[in-house]
Protein backbone atom coordinates (compact mmCIF):
# COMPACT_ATOMS: atom_id res chain seq x y z
CA UNK A 1 0.00 0.00 0.00
CA UNK A 2 1.54 3.93 -0.28
CA UNK A 3 1.23 6.13 2.13
CA UNK A 4 -0.92 9.14 2.31
CA UNK A 5 -0.43 12.32 4.90
CA UNK A 6 -3.84 13.76 5.06
CA UNK A 7 -3.83 17.55 5.10
CA UNK A 8 -6.34 19.10 7.64
CA UNK A 9 -8.65 21.20 5.37
CA UNK A 10 -9.14 17.12 4.16
CA UNK A 11 -11.32 16.41 7.02
CA UNK A 12 -12.61 20.25 7.34
CA UNK A 13 -14.23 19.03 3.60
CA UNK A 14 -15.26 15.73 4.78
CA UNK A 15 -17.05 16.58 7.70
CA UNK A 16 -18.28 20.50 7.27
CA UNK A 17 -22.12 21.00 6.98
CA UNK A 18 -22.94 21.47 3.68
CA UNK A 19 -22.05 24.60 1.44
CA UNK A 20 -24.33 26.46 -0.68
CA UNK A 21 -21.23 27.67 -2.40
CA UNK A 22 -20.99 25.43 -5.45
CA UNK A 23 -17.34 25.20 -5.81
CA UNK A 24 -17.64 24.01 -1.45
CA UNK A 25 -20.04 21.92 -2.17
CA UNK A 26 -18.19 20.06 -5.32
CA UNK A 27 -14.96 19.98 -2.88
CA UNK A 28 -17.36 18.32 -0.29
CA UNK A 29 -18.43 15.45 -2.43
CA UNK A 30 -15.35 14.43 -3.68
CA UNK A 31 -13.85 14.38 -0.74
CA UNK A 32 -16.97 12.49 0.83
CA UNK A 33 -16.36 9.69 -2.68
CA UNK A 34 -12.77 9.71 -2.24
CA UNK A 35 -12.85 9.09 1.50
CA UNK A 36 -15.69 6.54 1.43
CA UNK A 37 -14.25 4.52 -2.10
CA UNK A 38 -10.80 5.14 -1.95
CA UNK A 39 -8.99 5.56 1.38
CA UNK A 40 -9.17 1.66 1.91
CA UNK A 41 -6.60 1.79 -0.86
CA UNK A 42 -3.88 4.15 1.06
CA UNK A 43 -1.59 3.81 4.01
CA UNK A 44 -3.13 6.76 5.74
CA UNK A 45 -1.29 9.27 8.13
CA UNK A 46 -2.36 12.57 10.14
CA UNK A 47 0.05 14.10 12.50
CA UNK A 48 0.09 16.35 15.48
CA UNK A 49 -0.47 19.24 13.39
CA UNK A 50 -3.41 18.38 12.01
CA UNK A 51 -4.51 17.22 15.29
CA UNK A 52 -4.11 20.60 16.83
CA UNK A 53 -5.57 22.39 13.44
CA UNK A 54 -8.66 20.22 13.72
CA UNK A 55 -9.38 21.43 17.09
CA UNK A 56 -8.82 25.41 15.83
CA UNK A 57 -12.70 26.69 15.33
CA UNK A 58 -16.00 26.15 16.01
CA UNK A 59 -16.18 23.29 18.82
CA UNK A 60 -19.18 21.19 17.06
CA UNK A 61 -16.68 21.32 13.66
CA UNK A 62 -13.87 20.94 15.54
CA UNK A 63 -15.57 17.60 17.27
CA UNK A 64 -16.46 16.59 14.04
CA UNK A 65 -12.84 16.98 12.02
CA UNK A 66 -11.39 14.97 15.40
CA UNK A 67 -13.51 12.35 15.32
CA UNK A 68 -13.02 11.72 11.60
CA UNK A 69 -9.35 10.84 12.21
CA UNK A 70 -9.66 9.31 15.56
CA UNK A 71 -8.39 5.82 13.87
CA UNK A 72 -5.89 6.95 11.88
CA UNK A 73 -1.94 6.94 12.39
CA UNK A 74 -0.02 9.96 13.94
CA UNK A 75 3.44 10.67 11.99
CA UNK A 76 6.00 11.98 14.41
CA UNK A 77 7.39 15.49 14.54
CA UNK A 78 10.88 15.22 14.19
CA UNK A 79 13.18 17.88 13.66
CA UNK A 80 14.35 17.16 10.53
CA UNK A 81 10.96 18.45 9.59
CA UNK A 82 11.00 21.65 11.25
CA UNK A 83 14.31 22.19 9.31
CA UNK A 84 12.68 20.99 5.93
CA UNK A 85 10.05 23.39 6.46
CA UNK A 86 12.22 26.02 7.17
CA UNK A 87 14.03 25.32 3.99
CA UNK A 88 11.11 25.64 2.11
CA UNK A 89 10.06 28.75 3.46
CA UNK A 90 13.63 30.34 3.07
CA UNK A 91 14.19 28.97 -0.35
CA UNK A 92 10.82 30.44 -1.94
CA UNK A 93 8.72 27.22 -2.27
CA UNK A 94 6.30 27.98 0.74
CA UNK A 95 5.76 31.48 2.13
CA UNK A 96 7.16 32.58 5.73
CA UNK A 97 3.76 33.31 6.22
CA UNK A 98 2.74 29.63 5.76
CA UNK A 99 4.90 27.89 8.85
CA UNK A 100 2.44 25.31 8.96
CA UNK A 101 1.52 24.58 5.41
CA UNK A 102 5.31 23.99 5.40
CA UNK A 103 5.54 21.63 8.01
CA UNK A 104 2.62 19.67 6.52
CA UNK A 105 4.67 19.12 3.41
CA UNK A 106 8.20 18.50 5.40
CA UNK A 107 6.68 16.27 7.72
CA UNK A 108 4.94 14.18 4.15
CA UNK A 109 8.75 14.42 2.69
CA UNK A 110 10.29 13.37 5.79
CA UNK A 111 8.67 10.35 6.74
CA UNK A 112 8.79 9.05 3.16
CA UNK A 113 5.03 9.59 2.03
CA UNK A 114 4.22 8.60 -1.43
CA UNK A 115 1.64 11.19 -1.30
CA UNK A 116 -0.14 14.88 0.27
CA UNK A 117 -3.36 14.78 -0.09
CA UNK A 118 -4.82 18.91 0.32
CA UNK A 119 -7.05 20.87 -0.65
CA UNK A 120 -5.16 23.73 -0.13
CA UNK A 121 -4.32 24.68 -3.77
CA UNK A 122 -2.86 28.27 -2.11
CA UNK A 123 0.21 27.13 -0.56
CA UNK A 124 0.64 23.17 -1.04
CA UNK A 125 -1.33 21.57 -4.13
CA UNK A 126 -0.09 25.02 -6.24
CA UNK A 127 0.89 24.22 -9.82
CA UNK A 128 3.19 27.19 -9.87
CA UNK A 129 5.07 25.96 -6.58
CA UNK A 130 5.16 22.47 -6.44
CA UNK A 131 8.21 22.71 -8.85
CA UNK A 132 9.69 24.80 -6.30
CA UNK A 133 8.84 22.39 -3.63
CA UNK A 134 10.10 19.23 -4.85
CA UNK A 135 13.78 20.48 -5.40
CA UNK A 136 13.76 22.39 -2.25
CA UNK A 137 13.32 18.56 -0.68
CA UNK A 138 15.67 17.05 -3.42
CA UNK A 139 18.17 19.84 -2.41
CA UNK A 140 17.68 18.35 1.00
CA UNK A 141 18.08 14.84 0.59
CA UNK A 142 13.83 14.30 0.53
CA UNK A 143 11.74 12.64 -1.68
CA UNK A 144 8.72 14.77 -2.42
CA UNK A 145 5.10 13.52 -2.16
CA UNK A 146 3.04 13.31 -4.83
CA UNK A 147 0.69 16.70 -3.94
CA UNK A 148 -2.81 16.38 -4.86
CA UNK A 149 -6.67 16.77 -4.38
CA UNK A 150 -8.91 14.07 -3.75
CA UNK A 151 -9.91 14.28 -7.54
CA UNK A 152 -6.97 13.62 -8.43
CA UNK A 153 -6.14 10.29 -6.42
CA UNK A 154 -9.49 8.09 -7.38
CA UNK A 155 -7.63 5.53 -9.59
CA UNK A 156 -8.84 6.59 -12.41
CA UNK A 157 -12.14 4.95 -11.79
CA UNK A 158 -15.60 6.71 -12.25
CA UNK A 159 -17.93 6.34 -9.45
CA UNK A 160 -20.74 7.32 -11.43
Amino acid sequence: MKALYIETSILSYLTARPSRDLVAAAHQQVTQTWWDFHRARFEVFVSQLVDEECRRGDPDAAHRRVEAMVSIPMLEIVEAAFELAAALMTEGAVPASAQDDATHIALAAVHGMDYLLTWNCRHIANAETKPIVRTVCARHGYVCPEICTPEELMGGEDEG
